[in-house]
C-alpha cells in the first residue's frame, strides 16, 4: 500500500533559496503572472538577490522556458502557468457537498514504461487521490473539478460506495496525523519567521505542503484539521506580496 507523504512528522521542508527560486515564487503568487524587470530588481533585493544575479537568473529562465519575455516584461510560460493553477487550487480549492460517493480509478493499460507509470502517478496524485493498492486510486467525491477526459485510455472511472467505514478507508489512503503534524510546524514556524528570505522560503514549503492534502470533507476531518488554516496564512502571504508589488509601482 502506498500513502501520499510529503515530510516526515513534524518536519519542515524547508529549502535554499536561489535567485530562480525567488523569482518563481514571486511570479507564481502574483495575478497576472508577469512583472517588469525593474519591479523585480526592485522585489528580490530584500532577499539577498542583486541585480546582475538576477538578470543572468533571468535569462536562464527564458532559455529554459520557465519564462517568456515581452519587450522588459517577464512571465510565467504555459507549462508554469499549468504549476500556478495547481498552486491557486491548493490555496483555494473547488469543493462541492459530499453526498457520501467516492471517485474509483482503476488503471488498466499494461505494458507501460517506468517513466510513463510515474507520470501517471504524478498525475493521479495531482487529483488528488490516493492509491489503496496498485492500481486502485480513491478518494472521496466532493472536489469541483471533473476527471481528465483522456485517463480513458488508460484507466476506468467509477462512482463507488464502499461498504468500509470512511474513517477506515482514509487511514488507509493518507497519513493524515502526519499531514497535520506538519502543518502545525509550519503555522509555528511562519509565526516566527520575520526575515524577507525567511519568511519566503517558510511560505514556499507551505505551498509545496498544501499540493499535499487531500482536501476531505468537512465530515471526514480528523478534529482541529490545520488545512485551513495554513491556506489563510499563504493568502495573507500573498496579499502581503502583492501590496509590496503595488506600493513600489505607485512610488515609481
Amino acid at each position: 500500500m502506498r500513502m501520499n507523504v510529503s515530510v516526515p512528522s513534524g518536519e519542515v521542508d524547508l529549502r535554499p533559496l536561489s535567485a530562480r527560486s525567488v523569482v518563481l515564487s514571486l511570479l507564481l503568487g502574483a495575478h497576472p503572472p508577469e512583472l517588469p524587470v525593474k519591479d523585480l530588481v526592485r522585489l528580490v533585493e530584500p532577499f539577498g538577490v542583486g541585480g546582475s544575479t538576477l538578470r543572468a537568473a533571468l535569462s536562464r529562465m527564458v532559455a529554459a522556458g520557465d519564462l517568456r519575455r515581452t519587450d522588459a516584461v517577464y512571465g510565467l510560460s504555459d507549462r508554469l502557468l499549468a504549476r500556478q493553477r495547481r498552486q491557486d487550487d491548493a490555496v483555494h480549492p473547488r469543493t462541492r457537498a459530499w453526498s457520501g460517493d467516492w471517485e474509483m480509478v482503476v488503471i488498466t493499460a499494461t505494458g507501460r514504461g517506468p517513466a510513463e507509470r510515474a507520470d501517471l502517478r504524478a498525475r493521479l496524485t495531482a487529483l488528488r487521490l490516493a492509491e489503496l493498492r496498485e492500481g486502485v486510486w480513491l478518494r472521496p467525491a466532493n472536489l469541483g473539478r471533473p476527471l481528465p477526459a483522456d485517463l480513458e485510455g488508460v484507466a476506468q472511472t467509477y462512482t463507488a460506495r464502499p461498504d468500509l467505514p470512511p474513517e477506515e478507508l482514509l487511514g488507509r489512503l493518507w497519513p493524515l496525523d502526519t499531514w497535520a503534524a506538519t502543518a502545525r510546524s509550519l503555522l509555528a514556524h511562519i509565526a516566527e519567521a520575520h526575515r524577507p528570505a525567511d519568511r519566503l522560503t517558510a511560505f514556499a514549503a507551505v505551498v509545496r505542503h498544501l499540493l499535499t492534502d487531500p482536501v476531505l470533507p468537512p465530515e471526514l476531518l480528523p478534529p482541529n484539521w490545520p488545512g485551513r488554516t495554513l491556506r489563510a496564512a499563504y493568502a495573507d502571504y500573498q496579499r502581503e506580496i502583492t501590496g509590496s508589488v503595488w506600493r513600489q509601482e505607485t512610488d515609481a
